[in-house]
């Protein structure tokens, strides 16, 4: 089964030619895309590149990192030489070395979708500063809710493969084109309840400079997060399918919602009159939310089981 390798370019001119270099010779067909970089990456590995299993894609205006590697995957497809790809970034925080491990589950036919997870390794983690460990852990919690895959981890990381079979069923034009790409891919991939695993690795850390900021993250990914969690549980529990989780979702929601709701007006009410609600009142407001709650992790932990098959 033959690998091809995705790498994105946009001002890592330092440092694409050697990640190039160090792609081990198990990959058959390297796409490089030049995301209008003002550095001139393409250009640059064509002119310093000796080898035969390059080619340079050149976007005609920057589409961001999301819109880069799709650029990369609609050429893949369309040249059909190899049945699985890797996206690498080109700023050489990734270990090229790594592949063979990442794709083996692909290959075994026991997983559609591999991506690394820096969170299993200790050494790993001591190396990542500080700001960016919390941050991918706590995007990490939000994106089990939002895509389901509740055994998944890192869920920002850039080194992924796929077959191409499963990227055949999947909308690419639908896909962010930013840095919510990774996070948008996982969404994409639960819809088609395609197998998604974790490799274990070790991020590289040097000098270069991230171009996510925090202010991104803050602002532009929530609304994001919030659209495909109701896509999700609407498309999985009510359209394709109406089981237990669905139940429980539905009832636990309404009951949590009317004694939340309930509560509020007669306590509102017991304070402009000043008369104390009955206990009936309080119990009558009190179950609902109790049991809507039950009702809710119930509905949590049906969806947490549902993510291994």
């Amino acid at each position: 089964m033959r690998i091809a390798v995705v790498i994105p370019a946009y001002k890592v001119k330092n440092q694409i030619l050697e990640v190039v270099n160090s792609i081990p010779e198990i990959v058959s067909q390297i796409y490089v895309v030049d995301d209008k970089c003002p550095e001139s990456c393409g250009e640059f590995l064509q002119q310093s590149y000796d080898g035969n299993r390059l080619k340079v894609i050149f976007n005609e205006k920057n589409l961001g990192v999301g819109g880069a590697v799709k650029e990369g995957y609609k050429q893949f497809l369309k040249d059909d030489q190899a049945e699985v790809i890797v996206k690498l970034d080109g700023d050489g925080q990734m270990d090229p070395s790594l592949i063979k491990g990442l794709v083996n589950s692909i290959l075994l036919n026991q997983t559609d979708y591999s991506k690394g997870n820096r969170f299993n390794n200790l050494r790993s983690l001591k190396g990542m500063p500080t700001m960016r460990l919390f941050g991918n852990s706590v995007l990490s919690f939000l994106n089990k809710f939002v895509n389901g895959y509740w055994h998944i981890m890192d869920p920002t990381n850039g080194f992924t493969a796929i077959h191409k079979d499963t990227l055949h069923k999947l909308e690419l034009d639908k896909i962010d084109n930013r840095y919510f790409f990774e996070s948008d891919m996982l969404f994409r991939l639960s819809l088609v309840r395609a197998r998604v695993e974790d490799f274990s690795m070790q991020a590289l850390y040097a000098d270069e400079e991230s171009n996510l900021r925090i202010g991104k993250i803050l602002f532009e990914f929530p609304p994001k997060y919030c659209v495909r969690f109701i896509k999700r549980i609407g498309y999985n529990y009510f359209l394709r399918d109406f089981n237990a989780g669905s139940l429980q979702l539905f009832m636990g929601a309404l009951l949590f919602m009317f004694g939340v709701i309930f509560g509020s007006i007669n306590w509102l009410n017991s304070v402009n009159t000043g008369v104390e609600a009955s206990a009936g009142t309080i119990m009558l407001s009190a179950l609902p939310v109790i049991l809507g709650f039950q009702l809710l992790l119930g509905f949590l932990n049906y969806d947490i089981q549902s993510s291994k098959n």
